[in-house]
């Protein structure tokens, strides 16, 4: 949710401002457009209640756990498909499922909104077919009520709304799942902004968080999900995100920190903050109105040049990863705006992403790896980054690494398309062992909403373009980092082949002596054997169940065609026996499938 930003139907853009709300929804956008949409079915104790029953908060979220489960065990099922499996509509079938679990973590509430915007960013645990549909996620929720928003204001300033303000609008500009923005005067004249959290938010957190402890406790010790998924990890990971946006405080440092990073661009303009009127629920900001950046009619009606607002949008980010690394890990365009004269304004602070210098190390080893064309290179990197886990055999992930390199590095730079390569790694990444760090993934969401918008902006942008002399300074590190240039890695491999070149005889020796005294084993792993061999197997154990349960089967049927019905019951039960085991082993010929 923005805090500074007028909409087009407001009195700035000659048109009044609706005098109250009835039936209507308050949409969370940035340029605080009062939509009359009808209203989502969103249960009122999700919303506005202070205080939450945790037996319902348990029941309303174990229920949609357990029916993921179900629609996932059944979308995994061949059989289910009426006439016969396709991949085609089993894509079909996670497409929807998809849309429905976005739509059933609206309904959830304030935790799972911000729970999916965080999975929307976990490519490397979703299918992109999730990754997709939560990144639409979108704060649409009612207001909550003016009376409530008094009784937060007051009780945070131990003073009456009118002390503190010289005019308060009840009516609010925007409403998010978090709280909502109103608009207010000073009593030295000053328009601002003033942000409140949503009432009884921070006890609904400890109802729900607690709940999805368990949840995540139990994907953790699933006998599948569980493998190479640190469960209890990205749980610890969301609360801290979680609770650190309900501290509008940290809020307002991070406004303050974004602010002090662009004091000398006069092209990019920052709210500011007064701490006066700020506590852990409310943060007052400096009114400041513009034009959504994807309003792009209204932006050529003022006259600004479009083109240039697409590579500003795109050098803002540029000059965030690279200065500092503090960067905006929420900047869809609700969060962008244009001023009057061209500047770009940014709003909600609450997430926020920091880029640590070992980082930016790695990164640059995953450079030179990807500009050699070594997927060897890139794997080791990325293990030393922790976004790859080393498995026994790193033979599929190399050459899923090359195949990506191999076609990436087909066309110039400056074609690419940040959000094909995003495709192309996510794709990569959903089923083996990656672990892409939120920061990564935060970038990468980052840099394609932003194509995305410069686009909307200029058919003709290109991120890449943009961005290319920015990836050669940071290549020969001539933004004056105290890291090492490619030139000095060159040099530090040329040494390292030169180590490894004299030590190469003694090496071999060794290896030749371990031979000859028999220490030395050498192992060979044909897996298209292996396959084949368990695959067999399972046909032969299943084919032995298959003749039992049929024998079974015709027994009871002639049992009880000759009148002996118990008997034929007694048949038909012990029948159950091999069928359940030859069920068994068909999931396992269909789990041995997917191995291979």
């Amino acid at each position: 949710m923005s805090p500074a930003f007028p909409n087009q139907n407001s009195t700035e853009y000659g048109v009044n401002k609706p005098n109250r709300i009835q039936t209507t929804e308050i949409v969370g956008s940035a340029d605080y457009q009062i939509e009359t949409k009808p209203m989502v079915s969103t249960k009122s104790y999700r919303w506005n209640r202070t205080k939450y029953s945790r037996n319902r908060r348990r029941i309303d979220i174990w229920f949609f756990a357990l029916s993921f489960l179900f629609v996932n065990w059944r979308n995994g099922r061949k059989w289910t498909y009426l006439g016969g499996f396709t991949p085609e509509k089993q894509a079909v079938r996670r497409r929807a499922q998809a849309i429905w679990i976005r739509e059933n973590f609206l309904q959830l509430g304030p935790t799972f909104i911000k729970l999916g915007q965080l999975f929307s960013t976990r490519a490397d645990l979703f299918p992109i077919e999730y990754v997709e549909e939560l990144s639409k996620l979108q704060d649409r929720v009612p207001a909550f009520a003016y009376e409530q928003v008094k009784e937060i204001v007051e009780s945070d300033f131990f003073k009456t709304l009118d002390k503190l303000f010289a005019s308060f609008d009840p009516i609010p500009l925007a409403a998010a799942s978090l709280g909502q923005v109103h608009r207010a005067k000073l009593y030295n004249g000053e328009e601002v902004v003033v942000k409140v959290q949503r009432p009884g938010l921070k006890q609904l957190f400890n109802v729900d968080l607690a709940i999805l402890k368990q949840i995540a406790r139990y994907f953790q010790n699933h006998p599948k999900w569980g493998q190479n998924r640190d469960w209890m990890g990205i749980y610890e990971e969301c609360c801290r995100i979680l609770w650190e946006e309900t501290d509008y405080l940290n809020e307002g440092r991070n406004a303050d920190t974004f602010r002090r990073n662009f004091r000398d661009e006069d092209w990019v303009c920052v709210p500011r903050v007064y701490w006066k009127y700020a506590s852990p629920r409310v943060l007052t900001l400096e009114y400041m109105p513009g034009i959504k950046i994807s309003h792009y009619e209204a932006i050529e009606a003022a006259g600004l040049d479009r083109k240039l607002l697409a590579r500003l949008g795109a050098r803002a980010y540029l000059q965030q990863i690279l200065n500092g690394g503090f960067f905006h890990a929420d900047p869809h365009p609700g969060n962008i705006a244009v001023s009057a004269d061209g500047s770009l304004i940014f709003y909600d602070f609450g997430m926020m992403g920091k880029i640590e210098s070992n980082i930016r190390e790695g990164l640059m080893d995953t450079l030179v790896g990807v500009a050699q064309k070594n997927s060897q290179k890139v794997v080791n990197s990325l293990i030393k980054l922790g976004a790859l886990v080393p498995t026994g055999d790193m033979t599929s992930v190399r050459r899923s690494i090359q195949f990506m390199l191999d076609n990436f590095m087909d066309k110039p730079f400056e074609e690419q398309s940040v959000d094909a390569i995003s495709e192309d790694l996510y794709e990569i990444a959903y089923g083996q062992p990656f672990r892409f760090p939120a920061t990564f993934t935060f970038v990468m969401r980052a840099f394609s909403t932003l194509e995305g918008v410069g686009k909307g902006l200029d058919p003709e942008f290109n991120f890449m373009e943009v961005a290319q002399p920015y990836a050669m300074r940071l290549m020969t590190n001539s933004n004056g980092d105290n890291g090492s240039s490619i030139f000095n890695e060159l040099g530090r491999q040329a040494a390292q082949v030169g180590t490894a070149a004299l030590g190469l005889p003694g090496r071999i020796e060794d290896t030749i002596d371990k031979l000859e005294r028999g220490d030395l084993r050498v192992r060979v792993r044909s897996l298209e054997s292996e396959r084949v061999m368990r695959r067999l197997s399972a046909i032969q154990l299943g084919t032995n169940y298959t003749v039992l349960f049929s024998a079974l089967l015709v027994c009871a049927t002639l049992l009880l065609v000759s009148g002996f019905e118990i008997l034929a019951a007694i048949a038909a039960i012990i029948a159950l026996i091999p069928g359940w085991s030859l069920w068994r082993i068909l999931k396992r010929l269909d789990r041995i499938d997917r191995m291979f």
